[in-house]
């Protein structure tokens, strides 16, 4: 049976557990309650409770995000040891995360999500943006993808 990312987040959790790790420990527990709290939403919604791994990906890529905005926050208010400390964070969640494509591989995923949507305009960005976020969710930064696709589209 194939490990699903929530199995290796419980896994890392124990782990930290045995070794004593309380920075990392946090994390891990931060990780699996953003989970949970999904988990829940899905079944007040009737839905499926078990996440796949699509799913935990945008929960992660979402606290990805989170911290890179308050690192950059903690960076302008002067608290650099707040900072260290979202960026440890970050370290751990990015293991869980699949690696993150080179600038030209998201350049050429653009380019060939552009030719299978036939897209001919701005119009179209949101079919090209789902063609990318179905094939490549937690590999590329969707916000800095957007801009990549409307310059691509007004040339």
């Amino acid at each position: 049976m194939e490990t699903t990312l929530r199995d290796r987040v419980d896994t890392a959790l124990k782990q930290a557990m045995r070794d004593r790790d309380a920075a990392r420990l946090a994390t891990l527990r931060l990780i699996n309650a953003a989970i949970k709290d999904q988990e829940i939403a899905a079944r007040g919604k009737g839905g499926d409770t078990q996440l796949s791994d699509d799913d935990v990906l945008a929960i992660l890529g979402k606290m990805t995000k989170q911290r890179h905005e308050s690192v950059r926050a903690y960076e302008e208010a002067g608290r650099i040891d707040l900072a260290e400390r979202e960026q440890q964070e970050v370290a751990i969640i990015a293991e869980f995360l699949p690696r993150q494509l080179s600038e030209e591989e998201v350049n050429a995923a653009v380019e060939a999500a552009i030719l299978e949507t036939e897209a001919t305009s701005i119009r179209d960005m949101g079919k090209i943006m789902g063609v990318l976020k179905a094939k490549f969710t937690g590999q590329m930064d969707f916000g800095a993808v957007g801009p990549k696709i409307k310059d691509r589209m007004t040339q």
